[in-house]
């Protein structure tokens, strides 16, 4: 009788597209779509026109990649990476707003939406902000269905989705520099996106592989994770998203989709 062996790593390569308005293009969706497993499609609060989100569905579909919704604040001048203070109420009905618009285009594709993921400045707060984080969650529910929430570990947004059993999914990040609490160092802080090609493809395979990153001040920090994300608006994405996805292959991690 032989052994079956250890069951291969599986990681799911996610990264945020769609980002647009109008004439204006940020993100290559067509080259990221061949190398990620999952998409964060902008659904028209930080970016995302209509014409984009029903291109980056069909191209999505096309290519057997997963629709996620991104939802954001409403915030186009800002790339919904500026603080918001939206009542609860407010963000539950915005949150359903842009889960149904993408949903329309993904439906329209032969896709389906398949999970919600926060963008940008909503993201970090739903990580810290109970109130926030249920918001969140009231959206996704009064959206419809059982859609699985994508966030960091130990996030409160992942609480509350649990809380409503929807299920959750965790992810790492692999071009952001973390605090040593395990949440992503701010934006406007030196250093806080990583753009060495070397240093993200090694940290992406320790995540994958030992389930663990080094924060800004030394310390290791464990992140047991089903997703690794990527920014596509990040300089020179396409290329760097490829040699990650190559060196996660290399150390003999599957990539697959969590939904």
């Amino acid at each position: 009788m032989t052994s079956a062996g250890p069951e291969r790593q599986l990681i799911d390569l996610n990264a945020d597209l769609g980002e647009g308005f109008g004439r204006w293009r940020l993100t290559d969706d067509d080259g990221l779509l061949s190398v990620v497993t999952s998409a964060n499609v902008a659904c028209g609060f930080h970016a995302g026109d209509p014409a984009t989100m029903r291109r980056v569905c069909e191209l999505a579909v096309e290519r057997g990649v997963t629709i996620g919704a991104h939802v954001g604040y409403r915030d186009l001048a800002g790339f919904g990476r500026r603080g918001m203070d939206v009542p609860p109420d407010e963000l539950a009905a915005e949150t359903a707003y842009q889960i149904g618009a993408l949903t329309a285009f993904a439906r329209a594709a032969g896709g389906r939406v398949a999970y919600v993921k926060p963008h940008g400045a909503l993201y970090n707060r739903a990580v810290r902000d109970g109130e926030q984080a249920r918001a969140v969650v009231d959206g996704v529910l009064l959206a419809g269905g059982r859609l699985p929430v994508l966030a960091l570990p130990d996030s409160h947004v992942l609480a509350a989705a649990a809380d409503a059993g929807l299920p959750t999914v965790t992810e790492a990040f692999a071009d952001r520099a973390y605090a040593a609490d395990g949440t992503l160092v701010p934006r406007r802080e030196e250093g806080a996106v990583l753009v060495e090609a070397e240093a993200v493809m090694a940290r992406s395979v320790r995540i994958a592989t030992n389930g663990e990153v080094v924060a800004r001040d030394g310390t290791t920090i464990p992140v047991r994770v089903r997703s690794l994300c990527l920014h596509g608006d990040t300089p020179g994405a396409l290329a760097l998203a490829g040699r990650v996805r190559a060196a996660l292959e290399v150390a003999g991690v599957g990539l697959a989709a969590f939904a």
